[in-house]
């Protein structure tokens, strides 16, 4: 993480509390399209955008739903997959997880996950990389939030997950209804209305799910 990164963080996005998960303090931006603009032209051509700076409904519906049942995650080994913010790696840390460990293809995501980190006062291993050709490692539980936006995204992570699942890991997964979820691989857990930012969703409330990952085929249609 270098020291850069970290003050850009800083510079453009203030602490402030997760609108569904309260408990939990981020770095936020105020205004979306600004940064937006600036990671992808004056600061870096190269940098992917910041997904850093907000509080995505599919994080977080999984960390409420990580918050509300920390036997999920208690005395766990956790990985958040494409952890962004940190938003659902620290509420897996304050839920009681033996360890977190927060991965992340963008500098600055990583640094955002720091501080987060720091912010609210748990540990949590944050980690630049793309793992998704790799293995989840010793993680007992996989989390991911909002990783199914794109279908060559999703074809990659899903492929990971089911690794992950095969090799013994309970994989969660929160989505507010993107279009390429394979819900055929997954059972819904619970359903929570969260609020999002309507410059970004073009609504203010996106019904956001929590799935967990069946190892083995799809489910058969009805």
């Amino acid at each position: 993480m270098s020291a850069l990164s970290t003050a850009f963080v800083q510079l453009h996005a203030r602490l402030t509390p997760v609108a569904f998960v309260p408990e939990v303090r981020l770095h936020q931006a105020d205004e979306p399209i600004g940064l937006w603009e600036l990671t992808e032209g004056e600061f870096s051509t190269d940098r992917p955008p910041p997904f850093w700076a907000f509080a995505w409904a599919g994080g977080q519906g999984l960390a409420r739903h990580v918050t509300d049942h920390p036997q999920l995650v208690a005395g766990r080994r956790v990985l958040d997959l494409a952890s962004g913010s940190g938003l659902v790696a620290i509420a897996a840390a304050r839920a009681g997880a033996a360890a977190v460990r927060a991965v992340e293809v963008d500098e600055l995501a990583v640094a955002a996950v720091a501080l987060n980190a720091d912010a609210n006062g748990v540990r949590v291993d944050a980690e630049l990389g793309d793992i998704l050709d790799a293995d989840a490692g010793d993680a007992e539980v996989v989390l991911a939030g909002d990783v199914f936006y794109s279908a060559a995204m999703a074809n990659r992570v899903l492929r990971f997950l089911l690794r992950a699942a095969r090799d013994g890991a309970r994989v969660l997964v929160g989505d507010p209804g993107r279009a390429f979820l394979p819900r055929d691989r997954f059972d819904e857990l619970a359903a929570y209305d969260v609020p999002v930012t309507e410059a970004l969703e073009s609504v203010r409330v996106k019904r956001t799910t929590v799935w967990q990952l069946r190892a083995g085929r799809p489910k058969a249609a009805d």
